[in-house]
This record gives C-alpha cells, sequence and structure tokens, in this order.
C-alpha cells in the first residue's frame, strides 16, 4: 500500500506524540542536543502473527502493539532467521546469517564469539551503535540469555527468567510421557498479579529509563518474554476472552503426508504435545486461549513503553522498532512448537515506525530480522558497516510496493533451508528433499508442490537463493529438542 511521506509533527500527531507540555511532569530542559535519532527497540519472545494489526487470529487482542502499526510500516511477510530463539537473535544483532556463523542451535551469551573466527570479526547492533556515540541501554531477553555477554553499556537485567511456577505443573508436564529433554510448556491463569511478572519489571525499567535525561542520542533496547512458554498470566487476561467462541487455527490431519521422511525428523519435538494428544484431552482451546491471554498481557506492558515515549521529551526524534524473534505452531501440522522451517516457525511480526517515515503503511514484500541491522543504520544515518548481510528497508520504508529482488532466509540445523519470496516457500533439506508451497493459493501449506512440472521455474529461481556457504556447527551452539542433529554434533562440547 502507497502512503505519502508525512511531515515529522504530522507523524508524531498520528502516534499521540506530540512533545508534552510543562505539566506532564518531564522537562523540556532535558531535551537532547542532537538531530540524530533515538532508537526503540522492542524485542517479543515466541510471538507469531496472532496480532490484531496482522490478522493471524481473529480473536487477537493487541491494541499497543496495532497502534504501532499504524504510526509506521508493518511487514505483513518478515522472518526470522532462524526457528528458534539462540540463532535467530544471534543473527539479528551480527546481522549475519546461521549458514554464515555456525550458530544454528542454542548457545550461551558468553559463547557467541568464543573459538568462532566470524563472529569475533562482527559488531554487535547495540555496540555498533556505541562505537557511534550513542548511550546503550537493555532490559530483559535482548540476546538468548541476557545482554549478550556485555553488549550494552547499561542493562537492567532479566529477572526470573520465565517468572513465578506454580508448586506443580498446571496442564502439562513431559513426564508424564516418559519424554526426552525439557520444557517449560504450560498453560493457565497463574499468578495472581502483573507485579509478579518479568514483563512488568522490564516495562518500568524502560519507563523510567525514557523519563531520565540524556545528553546523547540512545539506544533503548526492551526484551519482553511472553508469549514464551509457560503461558501463564493474571487470570484478568484470560477473562477478556470467551473460551467456547475462540477460533481454532486451521488442521488438517495428513497434511504431512506428502513432505520428505528428513521434514518429519527435523521437526519432531518429542518433549512438546501434539495436536493429536490436545484434542484427545480437549486442551486444544484452552491453549490456544492462554497464548492469546499472555500475547494481551505482554502488549499491555508495550503499551506502558509507548505511553512513556509520548509523554517523553524525546517522542519527537526516536525510531520504533518491534519484532518477533520467530513464529510458533498452535495446532497447525500437528504440532505446539517453533523448531520448523515451515510458516508458522518462521513469520513474525516487524514494525518500524520513525520521524520522517510514512504512517498506517504494509509491505508486502519478504523481508528478515537480518535487515533491522542495516535499516537502523541508514536511518540513524551511521556510517555503514560492510560485514552485514541483511538490506536496508529504508527504500520499503519510502514505497513499500518498491521492486524488491531479495527474499527471506530461515535455517533450522546445517543445510535446512527455507527460502520464502512474496508468493512462495521454497524448502531443501541437507539430503536434497524439497518443499514447495504456493502461499497464493495455500496459506497453510498443506499441499507440497515441489514435484510438479508447472513449478519447475519457480523452484531453479528459488534455489539460486540458497546460502552458497553452509559452516560447520560453532562450537558452543547445539540442538536440545531432538536428536536428528546429534550426528553433526558428536564434536560439540554442550554448555550448561
Amino acid at each position: 500500500m502507497r502512503v505519502t511521506v508525512f511531515s515529522r509533527r504530522s507523524f508524531l500527531r498520528s502516534m499521540g506524540l506530540a512533545t508534552v507540555a510543562i505539566g506532564s511532569g518531564f522537562a523540556h530542559s532535558c531535551q537532547q542536543n542532537t538531530k540524530q535519532p533515538n532508537v526503540l527497540f522492542i524485542a517479543v519472545d515466541d510471538l507469531n502473527d496472532w496480532v490484531g494489526c496482522m490478522g493471524g487470529h481473529p480473536d487477537a487482542r493487541t491494541p499497543n502493539i496495532d497502534r504501532l502499526a499504524a504510526s509506521g510500516t508493518l511487514f505483513l511477510n518478515a522472518h526470522c532467521q532462524a526457528p528458534i530463539c539462540g540463532p535467530t537473535r544471534a543473527s539479528l544483532m551480527s546481522g549475519l546469517l546461521p549458514s554464515t556463523t555456525g550458530i544454528y542451535g542454542q548457545i550461551g551469551d558468553r559463547f557467541l564469539k568464543t573459538e568462532n573466527p566470524v563472529m569475533q570479526n562482527a559488531t554487535f547492533l547495540s555496540r555498533y551503535f556505541a562505537q557511534h556515540g550513542y548511550k546503550t541501554m537493555g532490559v530483559g531477553k535482548l540476546f538468548h540469555s541476557s545482554d549478550g555477554d556485555g553488549a550494552f553499556e547499561e542493562y537492567g537485567g532479566i529477572h526470573e527468567k520465565f517468572g513465578p511456577k506454580p508448586e506443580k505443573r498446571m496442564h502439562y508436564d513431559p513426564d508424564w510421557f516418559d519424554k526426552p529433554g525439557g520444557t517449560s510448556t504450560d498453560w493457565g491463569p497463574f499468578p495472581e498479579s502483573d507485579d509478579q511478572m518479568p514483563d512488568t519489571k522490564y516495562a518500568r525499567w524502560a519507563v523510567q529509563k525514557l523519563q531520565e535525561t540524556h545528553e546523547k542520542p540512545f539506544f533503548l533496547g526492551v526484551g519482553f518474554i511472553r508469549p514464551h512458554v509457560p503461558w501463564h498470566a493474571p487470570k484478568k487476561w484470560f477473562d477478556l476472552y470467551d473460551r467456547e467462541s475462540i477460533q481454532l487455527p486451521p488442521y488438517l490431519e495428513n497434511d504431512q503426508e506428502d513432505v520428505p521422511e528428513i521434514a518429519r525428523k527435523i521437526m519432531e519435538v518429542p518433549m512438546m504435545p501434539t495436536t493429536r494428544w490436545a484434542k484427545e484431552t480437549g486442551q486444544w482451546r484452552d491453549i490456544v486461549l492462554s497464548y492469546l491471554a499472555v500475547t494481551t498481557f505482554m502488549d499491555d506492558k508495550i503499551g506502558w513503553v509507548l505511553d512513556a515515549l509520548e509523554k517523553s521529551p524525546y517522542a519527537e526524534n526516536t525510531i520504533v522498532v518491534l519484532w518477533g524473534d520467530h513464529g510458533y505452531h498452535l495446532g497447525e501440522k500437528n504440532r505446539f512448537a517453533k523448531h520448523s522451517v515451515w510458516e508458522r516457525a518462521s513469520k513474525v511480526p516487524l514494525i518500524i515506525a520513525g520521524p520522517g517515515f510514512a504512517k498506517n503503511q504494509t509491505c508486502a514484500k519478504p523481508v528478515g530480522l537480518i535487515d533491522i541491522y542495516p535499516s537502523l543504520v541508514e536511518m540513524c544515518e551511521l556510517e555503514k558497516n560492510p560485514g552485514l548481510e541483511g538490506h536496508s528497508l529504508v527504500p520499503l520504508l519510502r514505497d513499500p510496493e518498491k521492486e524488491w529482488e531479495h527474499v527471506a532466509i530461515t535455517t533450522y540445523g546445517r543445510n535446512n533451508h527455507a527460502i520464502r519470496s512474496e508468493h512462495f516457500r521454497y524448502i531443501r533439506y541437507e539430503d536434497g528433499s524439497e518443499e514447495l508451497y504456493d502461499h497464493r493459493k495455500d496459506p497453510n501449506e498443506w499441499h507440497n508442490v515441489a514435484d510438479r512440472d508447472e513449478y519447475a521455474d519457480v523452484i531453479k529461481r528459488l534455489k539460486t537463493h540458497l546460502p552458497k556457504k553452509n559452516a560447520p556447527w560453532a562450537k558452543y551452539s547445539h540442538n536440545q529438542v531432538n536428536d536428528y542433529f546429534v550426528n553433526e554434533q558428536k564434536s560439540i562440547k554442550r554448555w550448561k
């Protein structure tokens, strides 16, 4: 959708971010003496497209994410570079693909650069901004474990990881099924108060920083945990939804019959519930309700931060970026998990809003989280970082229908890639097996058409975008959920 570029003041009025009056409690005297924009960088863990503005689920209630989308550009075809927290965040923050770094699985922050020459030569996004005169601050989950082992000058912590736990599981425990591995997967109303939730603490810390005086331009990262499992939040968020009327995701019992055997092996997550189990036990509707409820809780805390920005002296000169680190299956393809190169595990929200850029526009071009780094560098007029593998999205911010030759690449394990164009998803596995989905006809990816002659040219074209390099597994990167990758990982030292 083409939208004209508005002036900065018009943009701010549309977002409600006009300069505040003195009576608001903030002194105008703390306005920065700089024309360089600040950056508010909001990360959300395990958030798929179940947000109101994306239409991923008809019952989703995310008024604050929606109002942010209305103030800038919403990318409707944005994808993570890996369908799991550690490698996707390492990719975004380094500006490098997993196939370049070898970080295909989870990795502790302190090991991101250890014995990895490629990563040692990379400069993390926040550090790049610090090198160019920015004050960098962060709180919550921004890298996989915390702050990327010192990637922010000021870090407010990652409190209690995923929040308080009930004395015993409410609905699901893999030990009941003698399954390998561990998961925090559970769902239901808990605890009693928002104040007990980590995301509330992250929001308060960020609000405080937006109330302080900053002489230099700042880069403020806020990493929210929910809707990562366990799908727990206070009961009031569950009460916003009518359980009986909630719509369940589309599901085809036999939709994996036409995918290669390697696909089923790689995507199997033994410790997670299956849709068959959820249907048999009557839990599917409750799982969907819980995911929606905790997402609305998280959205409320994002609202706190956006409100604080609106009331601050920085409102007229701040770029806001919001992203989810990967998608999530909630019953589609007989699974409740990330860990796949299908659409549900890669598609994420990505919103960019900033002074001087258009409001209330959407873009359907394929983009990746890896594109955030070069985009912010250009938007803030920093010196270009030549080592980045993503592409600046500024041309699409100015014209969302502009010709776009790039694709989004998602990788899970070495040499297993999905290539997402505007209309197609092409998947190629390490043994040469293939899948192809035509999203114009098959948005649920139920029909693999890779063997159809009429799509041969499409596959030929998309193959050219496969990574030319597939680095060996990084020493401290590991896969914790199935045994498929074990043969490649015999020499990998696991971290605790």
